[in-house]
């Protein structure tokens, strides 16, 4: 790499020089993918390069150093910024993986995807998403030093940064996180906010025209303004200024142009989503005082400047685990505690209060063995905090005596769960109010944050508004658990607006998502030990309202069964069946009703209750025909919602009992009883299928 600074008019600044390596590493690599986004990176160079070289705490070395600084691109289209600033900085990303941005098997792809890219934090590109990862970090940051910092000891302080565009700021999940955030002051959490006025279709005079600085400040913000986005002077002070503002988070708006130093696509829609193109990357170079050959240019002295990354995070690091070696001398149980949750270990005996459910007809529902399970284990797992969009009660999901998160000062008389733990950012209940977005996505950033392992919990219904949260869980393996009760039509008065009938169907087909619908209240144990003992995988537990029989299982097969997915809950004395009956939750009681009912007719019915279909399919074929022998041709599922999926399991000559319309309004028996969920219903259905195929 040659040198040009003393060659080429205008870089005399260094830091001039290095933000043009950004903005034309960046051209270069969206040029020669012919895809891609250049504005952004142009746009924002000088503030990524103010924060990265003077105040980003991190160790491209160790890109895992658990007390870094964490980085957030919300705007993840504009991912060569992060690539760029990743490679120059020292990061195990060469610059063939630069010049291979896009392409297939790259470390560089199209969007920042956590796990494909040292140093890549969060999956980030559908908007809004990250603004609410970084809350979630600066929780669990909040968290962890709250509970674990001692007088000279900061073992955890660190600060969480983002870079935020116009689209991040319109999405509605950035306008329920953000006053959570503030709300919680969250002090150590530090926005860039990439104000350049132009969306991917439009100016931002069409769409977007409040005054984002009295939103901000209503939302409990410390804000700042500066009106020239490559002044990085004054973008050093902000971020200072920001730093030293210990209670409200801070964002700092940045008046940037996008497409900076395209002579015809600066400050235009063309420099946002599409490469420059040829002659514009020629035009643009030499606006700049840019050589333009070779292409993907560093400047020695750029590099020099960057790499400073490297020793300074080494040192950094190291003084880190010297000081965290004198805290295990001092505090050796909090030492000890605090690195098995960096290290995502699970205690031993975690659950061995958890308690044991008796045989009975009446039974409870599995929202409320939940919440007795979750009480019975919770204080043995010190990186367990979560918590309900506002639906604790309903839920069963509030850690009693575990605090809130909160503000000391926000305190207001005696809150229910206010009580022992107190009111502090150590407490382990997160109040996130009716904003089931932010809540899925805050715990994101909690679990990418490492340290904790969140839960959160709403009626399903309301999965809904948490999917694409709950999707990128799932795409960067996140380990998070989600409760989601009132699982069906059976909740009954409150209408079809709230009785879920597609949601388990949705939450199933997402890749990489686990879903468990438990039938009893022992089922529900195994499922939260799957839920808490299954590593890089996110949960969604699915459970009643309504009261549901504890099954008899001297009778019946062993609640462990969970583990397979599904299992023989009752067979036949035969090895031939001539009907199997297959359900899932509040639904497999009824099976075995049916069951009773039809021995009386002769037939021999085998029960398999199927709590999982990922974890079913996760098994070996043998094990599957073991369940679901192939050459019994007579099946019926049954599950209160729609139908779609249990085809592959019923087959082309069974039937499936389900509801593909939407319920309504009455009392949650009669909703069961109307929409064929009877064992008479079952058992008319089950001889009919017997008679049509004996036919056949």
């Amino acid at each position: 790499m040659n040198s040009i600074s003393n060659t080429i008019p205008g870089y005399t600044d260094p830091d001039l020089l290095a933000t043009n390596t950004i903005r034309f590493l960046s051209i270069d690599a969206v040029q020669k993918a012919n895809s891609g986004h250049p504005g952004l990176p142009m746009g924002a160079a000088a503030m990524a390069y103010v924060l990265w070289t003077r105040f980003l705490k991190h160790n491209p070395s160790d890109p895992h150093w658990f007390d870094r600084d964490r980085f957030v691109l919300s705007a993840g289209h504009g991912s060569m910024l992060l690539y760029s600033l990743l490679h120059l900085t020292g990061y195990d990303l060469s610059l063939e993986e630069i010049k291979h941005f896009r392409q297939w098997g790259s470390k560089t792809p199209g969007h920042p995807e956590r796990g494909e890219t040292p140093g890549v934090e969060t999956t980030t590109g559908p908007l809004g998403q990250g603004f609410a990862n970084g809350v979630g970090m600066a929780i669990a940051e909040a968290y962890l030093a709250a509970r674990y910092n001692k007088p000279g000891f900061e073992i955890i302080n660190h600060h969480t940064y983002a870079l935020v565009s116009d689209g991040d700021l319109m999405e509605g999940v950035a306008a329920e996180a953000a006053p959570l955030a503030g709300h919680l002051k969250l002090g150590k959490l530090i926005y860039l906010y990439d104000s350049n006025h132009i969306t991917l279709a439009s100016s931002t005079q069409v769409t977007f025209t409040e005054d984002h600085v009295q939103r901000f400040e209503a939302y409990g913000w410390h804000t700042q303004s500066i009106e020239d986005g490559n002044d990085v002077e004054a973008i050093t002070n902000a971020i200072r200024f920001a730093q030293e503002e210990k209670e409200r988070p801070s964002i700092i708006i940045v008046r940037t142009h996008i497409g900076y130093g395209s002579p015809h696509k600066q400050d235009s829609c063309a420099a946002h989503g599409s490469p420059l193109g040829v002659e514009e990357v020629k035009l643009t170079k030499e606006n700049l005082g840019w050589p333009l050959e070779p292409t993907f240019y560093i400047p020695d002295e750029a590099l020099h400047l960057f790499r400073k990354a490297l020793a300074n995070g080494d040192q950094l690091e190291t003084a880190w685990e010297q000081n965290f070696t004198a805290y295990k001398n001092k505090y050796p149980e909090l030492a000890s505690e605090l690195a098995d949750l960096i290290n995502g270990i699970i205690p031993s005996g975690w659950d061995k209060d958890f308690p044991e459910f008796p045989t009975d007809a009446k039974g409870m529902a599995t929202r409320v063995a939940s919440g007795k399970i979750m009480q019975s284990f919770f204080k043995f797992l010190p990186g367990f905090i979560g918590g309900s969009a506002d639906l604790n009660s309903s839920t069963h999901t509030e850690l009693k005596g575990a605090g809130n998160f909160e503000d000391p000062s926000m305190a207001v008389g005696d809150l229910q769960g206010s009580a022992e733990g107190g009111w502090s950012h150590a407490g382990r209940n997160v109040q996130y109010g009716v904003r089931e977005h932010a809540m899925g996505a805050i715990s994101n950033g909690m679990a990418a944050h490492g340290g904790i392992l969140p839960f959160t919990a709403t009626f399903l219904t309301f999965s809904d508004y948490m999917r694409p949260a709950i999707r990128l869980a799932a795409l960067m393996e996140l380990k998070v658990v989600y409760v989601f009760t009132h699982d069906s039509i059976a909740l009954g008065e409150d209408g079809p607006t709230h009785q879920s009938v597609e949601h388990v169907a949705v939450l199933r087909a997402i890749p990489g998502l686990m879903v468990i619908r438990p039938c009893d209240a022992n089922e529900t144990a195994v499922a939260w030990r799957m839920a808490i003992e299954t590593h890089k995988t996110p949960v969604a537990l699915i459970l009643s309202r309504q009261d549901l029989p504890t099954l008899d299982r001297k009778i019946y097969g062993a609640a462990d069964g969970l583990h397979f997915g599904a299992y023989i809950l009752a067979d036949t004395p035969n090895a031939n069946p001539d009907l199997i009956l297959m359900a899932s939750g509040s639904e497999v009681s009824l099976i075995v009703q049916a069951q009773q009912e039809l021995s009386k007719h002769n037939l021999a019915v085998r029960l398999v209750s199927m709590p999982s279909w990922e974890l079913f399919e996760a098994q070996p074929p043998e094990y599957r025909d073991l369940v679901l022998p192939p050459t019994i041709r007579n099946r019926i599922s049954v599950e209160a919602g729609i139908t779609m999926g249990w085809q592959h399991y019923v087959g082309d000559e069974g039937d499936m009992i389900g509801i593909n319309t939407f319920g309504a309004s009455a009392p949650g028996d009669v909703m069961m009883r109307e929409y064929g969920f009877t064992v008479e219903n079952i058992c008319n259905r089950a001889l009919a299928l017997v008679k049509r195929n004996r036919h056949d």
